[in-house]
C-alpha cells in the first residue's frame, strides 16, 4: 500500500532542523513566518527571553482583503516592518518556517525589506 506523504509533517521537520541553527537575540530578533491556506502571519521574536516583540497578520481587523495571495503577504511584510521600526528594530534573522522561499513567503520578505528591515 502506498501511503501519502504528510507535507505539513515534512515542513515541521525542516523547520525544526533550521531552528537548530538560527535563533533570535535582543540585538537581532527572528522574523518568523507561518502561512495557512487563507492567511499569512509574521512575528518578530526574541528567543533569549522567549518574547514576541511585534506581530502582523491578515486576520487583523484593519485588513479587509483576501489574505491568501502575494499582495496580502507583501502588505503584512510592510506592516511588520513598520511595527518593528516603532520598536527600534532594524535587523532581523529571517525564519521561513520550513516553507520554500517562493510565492507568499518571498513576497512577505520583500515587503519587509521595502519597509526597512535588513536580513
Amino acid at each position: 500500500m502506498v501511503s501519502k506523504i504528510d507535507s505539513n509533517k515534512s515542513r515541521q521537520k525542516r523547520h525544526a532542523r533550521v531552528r537548530g541553527k538560527i535563533s533570535g537575540t535582543a540585538e537581532r530578533p527572528r522574523l518568523a513566518v507561518y502561512r495557512s491556506l487563507s492567511h499569512i502571519y509574521a512575528q518578530i521574536i526574541d528567543d533569549t527571553k522567549g518574547v514576541t516583540l511585534c506581530a502582523a497578520s491578515t486576520t487583523e481587523k484593519d485588513f479587509t482583503e483576501y489574505g491568501g495571495n502575494k499582495e496580502a503577504a507583501a502588505a503584512v511584510g510592510k506592516k511588520i516592518a513598520e511595527r518593528a521600526a516603532a520598536k527600534n528594530i532594524t535587523e532581523v534573522v529571517f525564519d521561513r518556517g520550513g516553507y520554500v522561499y517562493t510565492g507568499r513567503v518571498q513576497a512577505l520578505a520583500e515587503g519587509a525589506r521595502e519597509g526597512g528591515l535588513k536580513f
